[in-house]
């Protein structure tokens, strides 16, 4: 056996000697010289020295070597509190959560830097129930927090209650009048939080003040809702001398769009290419946004194509741009511009093309499929789910049910959509067999859900299955009924004639100024017979949407049914006085490629006059109606 060397015998130049083998370590990319001065130590019987044990721990713990940290921290006759720390971090940098727990549980004494480490531990694994228990305890034993303690919690805070104990923490410490970085994180926190008076008031009592201060407090205005409120920080902050970066820049666009501002923005377009923002991606696609939800897509276009270099983040917003316009056509062809010059398309650019696959041919919507795959986002939840609203919205629902079938995990979005595609393609019975798988999977469902299963018995006849799930929806699932649930209750119940029951549910319904239910009652009226009843249901209609010819149409009905011949009269005339022109439908085409689109008594296309000779020639030829009846009045 090697000889033990007692600490207090060790001379100071091989201890020196010893600390420079070991800093040599530091620099080297691999374990192996660590493992060589370690088996020096334990050759010349130094490896259960305090300080030269503490410094192979460190080395080890770097590497993620947890046996090798195991053996010297058992190597070390007297272990102090930096032993006992450092090998913490080593067993906790490893993964061992339960070896690290029954470490710590064994610690003889504990500071401030033994408890960073478990919290950091809690952070990682999402404890931060147990993060608060550990925190009052730690309290309790006299060790006072750092300003990475309260840094480390304030990420794991999701109560007010929570945050506010430890913003009193800080203030009590003296730690955040003059840190910076706590004082950002607490505004950062409330934002998060909704409580943004209290954010605020962190703002103006901070000593010091940087640019991610401003920042937190602007964004935090956004996320809340208070988009005027953050562009008057913008501008002080401005006036305060403070510089913006593209952080500032791309928070104020965002409320911009939110506030559908479109000068303010521009104003911000101006200074974003002053000061050369316009080269982050960031910035660029949030302005392309803002155009774009402000109705000046042609701003959108011009500015795309004015930019010097393309990547995903840029192209998405302006595919979803094209998108939410209704012009699917123009974001294929981005997609295909977009692969051309080899920008792998993201799933966001896949989910928003897919999205407008409706006003297009599907032979389009499975080559985006074909895509998908190829990509390797056919797992993805979102991607999935807007396969299966691509397939359920152009009508080929069976490819919808066996992609569906398809696909190894769902959320709760995925249901929906194939609750709803199935709704819609009038497999009422289908939707609501799904639904029941989707209670079975365990994964509990939502407003959404109920709403196309209630749509799914209302349109199928299942009545007594969709008042059964409306009476289960709040008390064995937690969701409270919305106006949508209510109306489709009341729909169902009046197509089964139970009127008397249609009529009570009308009463549970909070706040019932929508027309759409009143308009159910009222058809309901038409079989029921009941004219007082249909009088009252069609004036309350009338207060809610004057314009509309529903009530008239049903009352004249009801009247002649009856005989009451004057008052017939009286309704008819009462709606020529009110009831303005109706605005007529419009229907669409695509041939090769081409979409055409006619309105009634209109037709949208540059070959309108073409068409409309044709049409002639073929009403001549029928005798159907006469060549005067097309005049050049009617071309747009």
């Amino acid at each position: 056996m090697y000889p033990l060397v007692r600490q207090s015998h060790v001379i100071p130049r091989t201890l020196a000697f010893y600390s420079r083998q070991i800093d040599l370590c530091l620099s080297s990319k691999s374990v192996k010289p660590t493992k060589i001065v370690h088996a020096q130590l334990i050759k010349v019987g130094l490896n259960s020295h305090t300080f030269l044990g503490n410094r192979c721990l460190e080395l080890y713990t770097r590497y993620s070597c947890l046996d090798n940290i195991l053996k010297a921290f058992g190597d070390i006759t007297r272990k102090n509190i930096i032993s006992w720390n450092i090998c913490l971090k080593g067993v906790l940098k490893n993964g061992h959560d339960e070896l690290a727990h029954s470490l710590f549980e064994e610690m003889p004494e504990r500071d401030v830097v033994s408890w960073n480490s478990i919290f950091s531990w809690y952070t990682s694994c999402d404890h931060s129930d147990i993060a608060w228990v550990r925190f009052r305890q730690m309290l309790h034993t006299g060790v006072k927090p750092s300003a990475y303690t309260f840094s480390i919690l304030i990420s794991m805070v999701s109560y007010s209650l929570h945050g506010k104990e430890l913003h009193g923490g800080m203030i009590k410490s003296g730690l955040i009048r003059s840190n910076v970085v706590l004082g950002n994180s607490l505004i950062d926190m409330y934002s998060k939080l909704g409580i943004i008076n209290y954010a605020y008031g962190v703002f103006l009592t901070m000593d010091n003040l940087d640019m991610i201060s401003w920042n937190s407090m602007i964004i935090g205005y956004s996320k809340c809702g208070c988009g005027e409120l953050a562009l008057s920080q913008f501008s002080l902050m401005r006036s305060s001398g403070y510089p913006s970066d593209e952080f500032t820049c791309s928070a104020v666009i965002t409320c911009c769009t939110t506030l559908r501002n479109l000068e303010k923005g521009k104003q911000i377009f101006a200074l974003c290419i002053k000061v050369g923002f316009l080269c982050n991606s960031i910035i660029s696609s949030a302005i392309i946004d803002l155009f774009s939800k402000c109705n000046r897509l042609e701003l959108s276009v011009q500015l795309f194509n004015d930019l010097n270099r393309w990547d995903s983040v840029v192209c998405n917003s302006m595919i979803s741009s094209y998108t939410s316009h209704g012009i699917g056509e123009n974001a294929l062809k981005l997609l295909v511009r977009m692969l051309r010059a080899n920008i792998r398309p993201t799933e966001f650019t896949l989910c928003s093309v897919l999205s407008s696959i409706s006003g297009i041919p599907v032979e389009q919507g499975t080559q985006i499929h074909s895509m998908v795959i190829k990509s390797g986002f056919e797992k993805d939840y979102i991607v999935g789910s807007s396969i299966v609203d691509m397939y359920s919205k152009v009508g080929l629902i069976d490819c919808a049910i066996i992609f569906f079938a398809s696909m190894s995990l769902r959320d709760i979005i995925s249901w929906n959509t194939m609750i709803m595609g199935l709704v819609h393609n009038g497999r009422s019975a289908e939707a609501l067999k799904t639904f029941m798988n989707l209670c079975k999977s365990g994964l509990p469902p939502d407003r959404i859900s109920f709403a196309g299963v209630l749509l799914a018995c209302s349109c199928g006849g299942f009545i007594d299955e969709g008042t059964a799930i409306f009476s289960k929806m709040e008390c064995s699932y937690g969701v409270k009924p919305c106006y949508e649930h209510y109306a489709t209750l009341v729909d169902m119940l009046c197509q089964a004639g139970r009127f008397n029951e249609a009529l009570e549910v009308t009463k549970r319904i909070p706040q019932l100024r929508e027309s759409t239910i009143w308009g159910t009652l009222l058809h309901a009226c038409l079989g029921h017979g009941d004219v007082r009843l249909a009088e009252k249901v069609a004036e309350r209609l009338l207060e809610l949407e004057p314009q509309l010819s529903l009530p008239y149409i049903v009352l004249a009905h009801i009247y002649e049914m009856r005989g009451q011949w004057e008052d017939i009269v009286r309704v008819r005339e009462t709606m020529k006085r009110n009831i303005a022109t109706k605005v007529g439908g419009r229907s669409w085409i695509v041939l090769k490629g081409q979409l055409y689109t006619f309105m009634a008594e209109q037709l949208h296309h540059h070959a309108s006059k073409e068409i409309y000779s044709v049409l002639e020639l073929l009403a001549l030829d029928k005798n159907e109606i006469t060549a005067t009846e097309f005049s050049e009045t009617d071309v747009d």
